[in-house]
């Protein structure tokens, strides 16, 4: 946001914008003095008239000026939006399967659905069979329904599971706390059209099992998702998904938190509906 430029105020010619004139004593031969000192009020008078027009014009000038900056710069000085507030007219009020549902058919709508779908693919219900199922089929378009839930399937083996320390359904041993969310930090539309739209959202990751004895602690992670959307039944649904990694900011220097108040975190911190 950019500010508008500090202006001295007007009226700041002689200090204080008066000026103090002294004007002759009398005195001295009656005659004589008197028309002398008439001659000198005279030209002393001129003097005073003369400074006041002058100080008078100055002070309208300036006064002129700066009426003319304030009408002619007023909307160049106004602040621009930046471009990480928040934008979104209002955010959506329905939900379909536990996921936000109801976005509008433009392009803040698909930005909105893109932000809320990433989240929910990328949260600990992926790794189970039927809430994986209920996400997929809540998500995605009709046309892309059988493909993606194919895909998501295959990504979240047996083998997938074993590896990273979780029970064969999905769920995390006992004694430890699994963890798995997306924070989207940003959309950006690379295509749009009134029926389908491409959007990017670059997000940040929570993964892994807190617990004590944890050979996979919880990391985060930055990655961008990719989702292309059809308009489809009244609302923004997948047609296909792809992640890659980055962009990646510089680590910072806070002191990594043990396990237990990651797993508190966890339990405590509810996510967002997500609306641009």
């Amino acid at each position: 946001m950019s500010l508008g430029d500090e202006r001295e105020p007007s009226g700041g010619y002689g200090g204080t914008g008066q000026t103090r004139t002294r004007l002759p004593e009398s005195g001295g031969d009656v005659y004589g003095g008197a028309r002398r000192g008439g001659r000198s009020s005279s030209r002393s008078l001129v003097t005073v008239v003369g400074v006041v027009v002058l100080l008078i014009a100055a002070i309208a000038f300036a006064n002129r000026g700066s009426d003319n900056s304030d009408s002619t710069g007023g909307d160049e000085n106004q602040p621009n939006s930046s471009s990480t507030a928040a934008s979104g007219s209002r955010p959506v009020q329905g939900k379909s399967g536990g996921i936000p549902a109801g976005f509008a058919q433009d392009q803040q709508g698909a930005e909105s659905a893109a932000a809320n779908y990433a989240s929910a693919l990328g949260s600990d219900g992926m790794f189970y069979a039927s809430r994986r199922h209920e996400i997929v089929q809540t998500i995605a378009d009709p046309s892309a329904l059988d493909r993606l839930q194919s895909g998501f399937d295959n990504d979240y083996s047996a083998g997938l599971l074993k590896r990273i320390g979780l029970n064969e359904d999905g769920s995390a041993p006992e004694g430890k706390t699994f963890v798995n969310r997306t924070m989207p930090a940003g959309t950006k539309v690379t295509s749009f059209s009134s029926n389908t739209a491409t959007v990017e959202v670059w997000c940040n990751g929570l993964f892994g099992l807190a617990g004590d004895d944890s050979t996979n602690p919880v990391t985060n992670s930055w990655f961008t998702v990719t989702m292309k959307l059809n308009w489809s039944g009244g609302d923004w649904k997948v047609l296909e998904s792809a992640q890659k990694t980055g962009p990646t900011p510089v680590t910072g220097d806070n002191p990594i938190s043990g396990s237990d108040e990651i797993s508190k975190a966890v339990q405590e911190f509810g996510g967002f509906t997500y609306a641009r």
